[in-house]
This record gives structure tokens, sequence and C-alpha cells, in this order.
């Protein structure tokens, strides 16, 4: 897909939350999130926190040409009793249709595949966010149905599509 890596994939650290904070503020880029923007950039120091102390799940930066913070991507959960984990993944705004998430995608999958030793890769995704799941199916992700009012994001019931990707159907893009 390209001649050389861009991006790479290094464990999140609080050290990283002003950058975050600077796309997790951003209301375009949290739209699909399931956090509301942030305010404070000690709320980003909090959610890295909180999240890199979670025994069931991994959280990345996405890092662009060694130097570049871009956005994050991770397993939210990793069920690894039955080999399976959830991912979820944000890249700044101006960072968007550039291919980033396809070679951070490609590296997740990597990692949940081959030292996770997962079987099966899943992801929720709203309807109206295309973006997502036009790359999802790309990497050959399937749509498996729909989860009617799965979330609760401001009051409001949201439905979100379920896709997946068995290690068997995975191939290197």
């Amino acid at each position: 897909m390209y001649s050389k890596q861009l991006v790479h994939l290094r464990p999140i650290a609080v050290s990283d939350a002003a950058y975050l904070f600077a796309f997790w503020s951003d209301p375009e880029v949290t739209a699909f999130m399931n956090i509301s923007p942030m305010q404070r950039v000690e709320q980003a120091e909090e959610m890295i926190a909180y999240i890199t102390q979670l025994n069931n799940a991994n959280r990345y930066t996405i890092v662009l040409n060694e130097h570049t913070i871009i956005g994050t991507c991770g397993f939210n959960y990793i069920d690894s009793a039955n080999q399976r984990g959830e991912i979820g993944y944000e890249l700044g705004k101006k960072y968007w249709r550039k291919g980033y998430m396809s070679q951070a995608l490609q590296a997740l999958l990597q990692e949940g595949y081959f030292q996770l030793d997962l079987n099966r890769i899943e992801a929720k995704v709203e309807p109206k966010n295309s973006a997502s799941r036009m790359l999802l199916e790309k990497f050959g992700f399937r749509q498996e149905g729909t989860l009617r009012q799965y979330e609760k994001r401001n009051g409001v019931f949201l439905d979100m599509i379920f896709y997946s990707l068995l290690q068997t159907d995975y191939t290197a893009i």
C-alpha cells in the first residue's frame, strides 16, 4: 500500500495528554467517540491514567514520522479467554483522509492476531460514521448487525453497527 511505514504505534502515556487534548477537545473528532469534547487538559491526563491501569485493554498513541502525535487506537476490551478484542481509534482532523489510519489499523490488527493471539477482532460504529465503516470494510470486516439503541450519549440512545474480522479472514493489505 505504501512504500514505507509513516506511522507507528507506541503505548499511550500521560506525557501525550497535551497533544491528545487538542484532538479530544475538537467536537468533530469526538463526534463519534463515547466522550464529550474535553474542556481541560487535565481531563486528557485523567483519561490516559485510567486507560493505562486497565488490565483488559491496550491503547496506543499513533505517531507520524517518529515525532508527531496524530491520534490513538487500541483495544477497548480484550477477552483473552475467548480470544477476542474490540478496537477503537481516532485521528486529529488535519490527519484525516491521508491513509494514516489504514496504516495504524494494519499495525493494530497484526498486534491483535499475532502478539495477543486473538481469533476475532470487533468494532462498533455509529451508522452515520461512514469513514470508519468504509475503513473497516476495506480491511475485510463483516457487518454482523445493528445493536439497536446500544449506547446513550447526551441523553440520546444510539444504534451501533457491529463488525468483526476473524483471524482466518485477515489478509494484510
